[in-house]
């Protein structure tokens, strides 16, 4: 896979939907189908990722850098801080994808253990599942950090 390959992927907010585990019930409210990201683009989902129960995330595209990276970050949904960074690279054999992610639970000391207890594990799952699923896709190395 080249890098224009892999960009072309991820710059499409659709493609979301193919890379998360179905457990999630994963769902893209805002009609991106036909369109490619871009700073200041906000896109509605509805994720159930505890007991099926339903939650609304909204995210805003920060920054992009075409080829280079792009950040993702919430701006209403179940994290009291989401920031998300996504870096590609061109290398020998394909491309490598970095993860950067940085994120808290609310409810502050109670969200600390849900973090200990369950989060963390669950975003662990989520991105274990990306990795496998882009890796069947596209041959693709991925970090996450």
């Amino acid at each position: 896979m080249s890098l224009d390959d892999a960009w072309d992927f991820f710059s499409s907010p659709y493609n979301l939907n193919e890379i998360t585990p179905d457990d999630m019930s994963f769902e893209i409210l805002s009609d991106v189908k036909d369109q490619k990201m871009y700073e200041g683009m906000i896109i509605q989902y509805k994720i159930r990722p505890v007991l099926n129960i339903p939650m609304s995330w909204v995210t805003e595209i920060t920054k992009v850098r075409d080829r280079q990276y792009f950040i993702d970050e919430q701006r209403f949904g179940p994290y009291s801080f989401w920031h998300h960074e996504h870096h590609f690279e061109a290398v020998d054999g394909g491309v490598q994808m970095d993860d950067i992610l940085h994120y808290a639970a609310p409810m502050g000391p109670l969200g600390k253990i849900a973090e200990a207890v369950y989060v963390d594990n669950k975003v662990k799952q989520i991105f274990d599942y990306r990795y496998k699923k882009l890796e069947s896709l596209f041959q693709l190395k991925q970090n996450t950090q």
